[in-house]
């Protein structure tokens, strides 16, 4: 059975499924609305436990999932939605053993997620300029894991992306920058053949000069760019229906595959609409039936 620990990250939900987040430490006391609860009341009690506040309030114990406590961790820069950290990875296929290059570290989110798909086998490096980001994104990493396999430098990735010392290149390349284009070309060197590109940016001006760079550079191929939307529904019973927030636009995403140039690379600002070729299910044509 799973326990609250000292020195857990957990979350206290309410009636009304709000979440407010602590850090269990042995001899101290939370205090929410007047009430209080001591953190030994916490420590030791089964994951998911109902406690009840010093005037009656009952709330649960929970140890937070990680797209909860990105919601919840102190911020320094805006950090991505869940929707978003959990796609950019599978799009960006990364695996155990990936070696990883992000800018910037901002708040730690996708630094995080990152970090959970590249196993203790794997490494991430990460750029930010900003000294207090990368301090308050480096507490929230540690406060849930020991990222014993993160490289954090106050750099900027606009200047240059560095190899590290044994200069094997990246698997793959992660940007969540204002101004990504600026990062491509030091990307073309940066990152392996075969290897993936993808990019975070919340306008379509902002995509468009990501993707005229990609094209650009000659060798990126297979160049797309999307959107995720999170609809939630209401299940009252018989009473169904989508519920009336929903976490709509937050950015949009731009995978490229590095690749030899010369079949799969785009030629740059050509806007004609290409003619799909009908598919064959073999080499040789079909023959007609006889009548």
């Amino acid at each position: 059975m799973s326990q609250l620990a000292n020195g857990d990250r957990i979350h206290l939900v309410d009636q009304k499924k709000r979440q407010y987040g602590l850090t269990l430490k042995a001899g101290e006391t939370y205090q929410f609305s007047g009430q209080k609860i001591a953190h030994d009341a916490l420590i030791g009690r089964p994951d998911g436990s109902i406690v009840t506040l010093s005037g009656g309030k009952k709330m649960v114990a929970l140890k937070p999932t990680f797209g909860d406590y990105v919601l919840k961790m102190p911020r320094g820069a805006q950090v991505l939605y869940p929707k978003d950290l959990a796609i950019i990875p599978m799009w960006a296929d990364v695996y155990p053993g990936a070696r990883v290059f992000e800018a910037g570290t901002g708040s730690g989110a996708m630094t995080m997620a990152l970090l959970r798909a590249v196993g203790p086998s794997g490494l991430v490096v990460t750029y930010d300029v900003r000294e207090d980001f990368s301090q308050t994104a480096q507490a929230n990493i540690t406060r849930v894991m020991n990222p014993a396999n993160l490289r954090c430098f106050r750099k900027s990735a606009y200047e240059s992306i560095d190899l590290l010392e044994d200069q094997v290149p990246f698997d793959r390349v992660v940007l969540d920058l204002p101004e990504p284009w600026q990062v491509i070309p030091h990307a073309v060197n940066a990152l392996r053949s075969g290897g993936i590109y993808v990019s975070f940016v919340p306008t379509i001006p902002q995509v468009m000069q990501t993707v005229e760079a990609l094209e650009r550079a000659t060798v990126f191929g297979m160049i797309e760019t999307f959107e995720t939307l999170l609809r939630t529904w209401s299940i009252q019973g018989r009473s169904v229906r989508p519920d009336h927030r929903m976490v709509a636009h937050s950015g949009f995403i731009t995978v490229a595959r590095k690749v030899e140039p010369g079949l799969l690379n785009p030629a740059p600002n050509k806007f004609e609409s290409p003619v799909e070729e009908p598919e064959t299910v073999s080499g040789e044509a079909e023959e007609e039936p006889e009548r």
